[in-house]
């Protein structure tokens, strides 16, 4: 969402550094271009003023201009109040100290609330809690078949009752959750086409029989300032403790994310990364800040890899890295512990300055992952065992088993052996961590 947002801040940033020092002058025409970015990007016009005041007024008349590094110092004071911006820390979506925990999901038809129920129940049920759904939208046809479905598939119980009203299935959620020992309740409510008075009747009435103690609006993010306008006006309605952005994957210009804080008090508490049942993460405004400036979010990464990886196998495989018979079987092992943490071109936008340039190169996407598993697999066993032995013929024969070319076997054969070069000579390097050591698969 923010590639082109990130791609001009960048831009701006790097004609700063090529100045070494700055003048007043440069600072100013500097964040000139920063405010056009933003608005361009969508966000609220009254954010950036008082955004790019705040920035002004840390950058210019200060010793910064003084220092040895005055685009790092600049730029950094960019990154600071982006966090401010987006709410500085994260803020975890509360439970109840006596359960259940009650989650009313709000908001107009098309924003994703029912995906982001099941999204959320999965997001819980990781962390070991016991999520109950409650299908309560009983207006849009197939709103209730969706999200049985979704509960089959990530193994949560939804609790639904033909021809209840809304209130009535608020009540049953908890009825259901005592008897099945359910510690979190998500009711997923009805949305309209806008918001009116039937809406938010209808809410508040749910709310007065079944109290909410996370009442979270669900706002397309593809939406821009309409979902800033929506945020708005739902929360001068009812009481909103927070805000799930979907659809961040999307190719939109990223404003909502930067205004809705400032704009509404609320703070946004998850975003939805992908159309996939896992691709919901909490918000952390430090870190899409570091994001957005092209910095990376290494600690993202690094929870993604506790979280999807084997630590076994990672084990196993970070002793054969270095060894001699590090093979071809073993690098497959490797990219099938990549592909856990998410699509490629995700994991490169967590990677300091990888992001724009894996989009620049064209080289590193997800249908590169495609094109390479599909040579391993056109390999027999002792072909990835004993890859030297691959000669003109074999290449041909998996070219043609691969669907791709001789030339694509050839460049994977050739980048694998560079890696594994390169991961002898990187083998017991001081300072350097089993992560760093850890390279991406040769791809494209």
């Amino acid at each position: 969402m923010f590639d082109a947002l990130t791609e001009k801040l960048q831009n701006t940033f790097k004609k700063m550094r090529s100045k070494g020092r700055l003048t007043e002058a440069d600072v100013r025409e500097a964040l000139r271009e920063v405010r056009l970015a933003l608005l361009e990007a969508d966000v609220n016009f009254k954010v950036v003023k008082e955004f790019l005041t705040r920035v002004e007024e840390r950058a210019v008349g200060q010793d910064i201009l003084k220092s040895l590094t005055p685009a790092q110092s600049v730029i950094r004071i960019v990154n600071d109040e982006l966090t401010t911006l987006m709410g500085s820390t994260h803020e975890r979506v509360r439970l109840a100290s006596n359960p259940p925990t009650v989650i009313y999901l709000v908001g107009l038809q098309g924003a994703g609330k029912t995906t982001a129920a099941a999204k959320l129940a999965r997001y819980f049920k990781q962390q070991g809690r016991q999520p109950l759904l409650v299908a309560a939208d009983v207006y849009r046809p197939a709103a209730v078949d969706q999200l049985e479905t979704l509960g089959q598939q990530i193994g949560v119980p939804v609790a639904h009752e033909p021809g209840a009203d809304p209130v009535r299935l608020a009540q049953l959620g908890m009825e259901r959750s005592k008897k099945l020992a359910r510690d979190i309740v998500i009711i997923d409510t009805a949305g309209r086409l806008h918001v009116d008075e039937a809406l938010m009747t209808e809410l508040a009435r749910m709310q007065e029989a079944v109290p909410a103690h996370e009442t979270l609006l669900v706002v397309d993010a593809m939406t821009g300032q309409d979902a800033v306008r929506v945020a708005t006006a739902f929360h001068e309605r009812l009481p909103l403790t927070g805000v799930i952005l979907t659809k961040l994957d999307g190719d939109a210009r990223g404003g909502a994310a930067l205004s809705i804080r400032q704009v509404t008090g609320l703070p946004i508490k998850l975003v939805g990364t992908g159309e996939k049942l896992d691709a919901l993460e909490p918000f952390n405004p430090d870190r899409m800040a570091s994001r957005i400036l092209g910095m990376g979010d290494i600690q993202t990464l690094i929870e993604k890899a506790e979280q999807n990886l084997d630590q076994e196998d990672t084990k196993e495989l970070a002793k054969k890295i270095g060894r001699a018979d590090f093979t071809l079987d073993d690098f497959q092992a490797m990219l099938n512990q990549v592909k856990k943490l998410g699509p490629l071109s995700k994991i490169m936008e967590m990677m300091p300055g990888m992001g724009q340039l894996a989009k620049v190169k064209g080289q590193i996407d997800d249908r590169s992952v495609v094109r390479v598993e599909a040579i391993l697999n056109s390999m027999t066993k002792k072909e990835r065992q004993r890859p030297e032995i691959i000669d003109g013929s074999r290449r041909l024969r998996i070219a043609r088993g691969s669907g791709t070319s001789v030339q694509e076997v050839n460049r994977l054969l050739k980048q694998f052996e560079e890696m594994r070069k390169l991961m002898r000579q990187m083998k017991g390097k001081p300072g350097k961590s089993r992560l760093g050591r850890m390279p991406f698969p040769p791809l494209g």
